[in-house]
């Protein structure tokens, strides 16, 4: 993950006796002998390499610089991350560590199984002692190992996510879970905790700039309109015919739970998972949308991280949850606004 490459390369800062930079390979000069680096928060920068730089490669996670690699220069890719030391005073590398971008790939992938196979995800319920109840059910204990990482507001990158602690989750968090699961899926000893505070959104499309890769919704509810940006870490995906589905068109019926077997609620988690991949140019005019994101500073503009698109069957699933739950007849403008679109869990964690 991109994470473990900025642990990583910040650990080796110390091998830099001057200025350093941290970014990914864009571009190729041989005729210059120079290579092009991005840093992911300032402009491209123009790297000269001579035959004193040294080249090594390290695997991603990796935390032991003695087992860095020396590598030659060839071996470089476009979308390798690099940490780069310069000579005092020049554009010249003295040294260029690399993490390879396919190697980097091939973990996020591995992890992202890892989490999907091993992990819970849902809103806190409660949370009490060692033990951290979800809303639908599931349990998760801790203990003197677990590691914690919280969202940072405004930020849809796991890769931001800073180091937390226990005491920092609070009741209606989201919250991811991984570590050693119990046959039934509902409990977990976890090794790892990722949590934020999340907002789920609904609305409909009424424009779409692809440009500045922006869409704007009327929101549900409200009928205010809500900008909804994207990232290159957002996730776009369409739901399917749910309602097909349920007629029994798309999908064979579930079936029935062991008698004195907890009712198991499906996991949105993994059923998005499955799901393929949308672009923006897939979205229309009209199209009602649910969107996750973290909760910024401006209540009408927010960044993605998940957007469903084709989601009026899952929001009137949600809408008639809030309804259940409220003990009465909720209206889909009041079952929106908090207590209906939670209901979902929508997963608003990109864990690479």
């Amino acid at each position: 993950m991109n994470r473990l490459c900025v642990l990583l390369f910040l650990g080796a800062a110390a091998f830099a006796q001057t200025k350093a930079i941290l970014g990914s390979i864009t571009a190729f000069k041989a005729d210059e002998a120079l290579v092009v680096v991005k840093p992911d928060n300032t402009d491209a920068v123009n790297v000269k390499l001579t035959p004193e730089t040294i080249f090594q490669r390290v695997a991603p996670g990796e935390r032991d610089l003695k087992k860095a690699a020396t590598m030659n220069m060839t071996d470089m890719a476009l979308g390798d991350r690099v940490l780069v030391s310069f000579k005092p005073g020049t554009t010249e590398a003295s040294r260029i560590l690399v993490m390879s971008a396919t190697d980097i790939t091939k973990r996020n992938e591995a992890d992202r199984l890892d989490w999907n196979k091993r992990g819970i995800s849902g809103v806190v319920a409660s949370r009490t002692g060692n033990t951290i109840t979800l809303k639908k059910g599931a349990v998760i204990t801790i203990d003197d190992k677990t590691t914690y990482r919280r969202y940072n507001s405004d930020s849809v990158k796991f890769a931001d996510a800073r180091i937390s602690k226990l005491d920092e989750i609070s009741v209606g968090d989201q919250l991811r879970a991984r570590g050693v699961k119990s046959e039934d899926g509902l409990k977990v000893t976890a090794e790892d905790v990722v949590f934020g505070t999340f907002v789920t959104k609904a609305g409909t499309i009424t424009a779409i700039n692809p440009e500045t890769k922006e869409v704007t919704v009327s929101e549900l509810g409200t009928d205010k309109p809500l900008i909804i940006k994207f990232t290159a870490d957002s996730q776009i995906k369409r739901m399917p015919d749910l309602s097909g589905m349920m007629m029994g068109r798309g999908a064979a019926p579930a079936a029935p739970a062991p008698p004195g077997a907890p009712a198991r609620t499906p996991d949105m988690a993994q059923m998005l998972e499955r799901l393929p991949g949308a672009k923006l140019d897939d979205l229309k005019t009209g199209e009602k949308i649910v969107v996750s994101s973290t909760k910024g500073q401006k209540p009408d503009e927010i960044t993605a991280i998940m957007l469903l698109g084709n989601a009026d069957m899952l929001i009137q699933m949600a809408t008639a949850q809030s309804g259940r739950g409220a003990g009465s007849g909720a209206g889909a403008g009041q079952g929106m606004g908090v207590g209906g679109l939670q209901t979902l869990d929508l997963p608003s964690m990109i864990m690479n």
